[in-house]
């Protein structure tokens, strides 16, 4: 079974893709291992940037109970606070309600689905074969968009992979009614931070980031959360007045920040697999859909155009993908080294005016402009 473009793995970059290329009349498969929906350990707050282009791809988020998201606050380990509206603003929507969404749309373009497992990628005679736990197929161009890290990056010898990843993720989602709908919030702890949004059920997502090394002092989640999460006061008021929802928390261990290759034995690497933001700057989301909508545009090319080649796609891919997003990654490590040190912090805290002038080129230095299709 041969496919023109086969995608690997069915998050928002690989979904966006997958429907910018159908539309564009190229035959496409997906192949992910998860069924939707199913959640996801992410921040779920989507910045606007991104919302035309989900418009314009016929996905209307507002229909989904999408909030809108307008203030941002910060805290650090010692309670310093700081709150922002934000320049462009954003929504809060679950990965389940936004991943099956985006999956039903797919369907309805053409795009095809395997629910399998991707054990190996082989790049031979200007084809790629693929293999999965199921069966074996085969396609002129890879998108590689699976995610964070999986066994296939250590099946391809990804070298982000040598690079030890001390972070792990969590993630549950909490009934609390009087938080606030319109607001993201961000509160720092010892070894880590943790974002606050509302989601379109009106639930309260709390997700965070905590170096192992912090977190493995405890026997479990709530330990952590009792021991560690809860000396920032702001979290620690959550947490005691908040219902979680899920039967327990979701979590991912070895989450890398390290530099990453955006091209790899010619698979184009989308999403988390090129590269990941610090949770921090709220923009992980867009950026993936955005990578996804680069993507595509180079394979169509690559696919329609004479005379454009396997390296012209690479290289104009790994250029625009550059141009478009290491500048926020960079931020992003900025502002993270600034957060998880409390007294350097506590200080900028103390002596930075409250003022939007201040702070708004900083958000922005982490976001991109409204994108169209």
């Amino acid at each position: 079974m041969q496919q023109n473009v086969i995608i690997v793995g069915g998050g928002l970059a690989g979904l966006t893709a997958s429907i910018l290329l159908s539309k564009a009349g190229m035959e496409v498969l997906v192949i992910e291992k998860n069924p939707y929906p199913n959640h996801k350990v992410c921040g779920e707050y989507v910045s606007n940037e991104v919302r035309p282009l989900l418009e314009g791809l016929g996905l209307d988020v507002k229909a989904l109970g999408a909030v809108d998201i307008k203030s941002f606050s910060l805290s650090t380990l010692k309670g310093k606070c700081i709150d922002v509206k934000l320049p462009l603003g954003g929504f809060g929507i679950s990965r389940y309600a936004l991943d099956n969404a985006l999956y039903h749309l797919a369907l309805q373009n053409g795009v095809e689905f395997a629910f399998e497992m991707v054990t190996d990628i082989v790049f031979e005679d200007d084809l790629f074969r693929i293999t999965s736990d199921n069966g074996h197929y085969q396609a002129s161009v890879v998108l590689g968009c699976y995610g964070k890290r999986s066994n296939l990056d250590k099946k391809l010898h990804r070298g982000f992979l040598k690079r030890q990843s001390p972070w792990l993720g969590v993630k549950c989602h909490y009934r609390l009614a009087d938080f606030p709908s319109d607001k993201v919030e961000l509160h720092s702890f010892y070894g880590g931070y943790g974002g606050l949004s509302k989601t379109e059920q009106g639930l309260v997502n709390f997700c965070y980031l905590a170096n192992y090394a912090s977190f493995k002092k405890y026997r479990n989640i709530a330990g952590f959360n009792q021991n560690v999460v809860s000396q920032n006061c702001y979290l620690k008021q959550f947490l005691e007045n908040a219902e979680p929802v899920f039967e327990k928390p979701l979590s991912i261990a070895q989450i890398s920040f390290a530099s990453k290759t955006i091209v790899e034995n010619h698979v184009l690497y989308c999403g988390d697999s090129a590269g990941l933001i610090h949770p921090l700057c709220g923009n992980g989301m867009a950026m993936a859909i955005h990578a996804g909508k680069i993507a595509s545009s180079c394979a169509i090319r690559f696919l329609a155009e004479k005379g454009y080649g396997r390296v012209d796609m690479e290289q104009e891919y790994t250029h625009l993908w550059k141009a478009t997003f290491a500048k926020r990654l960079r931020y992003g490590r900025y502002i993270q080294t600034l957060l998880l040190n409390p007294k350097l912090a506590d200080a900028i805290f103390s002596i930075i005016p409250k003022s939007q002038r201040i702070i708004n080129p900083i958000i922005q230095r982490t976001h991109g402009k409204p994108i169209l299709v």
